[in-house]
């Protein structure tokens, strides 16, 4: 599984984009996405997904539902 930036609700703070360990959080055209691919929402590494953890806007970062 993996986690989506809601571009609607995201300020473009940058502050996920450091503390992902995986590397996923990346700026396309002025706003921030997550790559599906690499992101693994941290399980194994820490209790919540990072980018979850230091976002400061209520569910802006969610699990990609598929």
């Amino acid at each position: 599984m993996a986690m989506k930036i809601g571009p609607n609700l995201c300020s473009s703070c940058g502050d996920c984009k450091p503390e992902c360990p995986t590397e996923s959080i990346k700026v396309k055209k002025g706003t921030y996405v997550i790559n599906p691919d690499t992101c693994t929402e941290c399980e194994g590494e820490y209790d919540e997904p990072k980018c979850v953890e230091v976002c400061t806007i209520d569910d802006c970062i969610l699990p990609l539902v598929a």
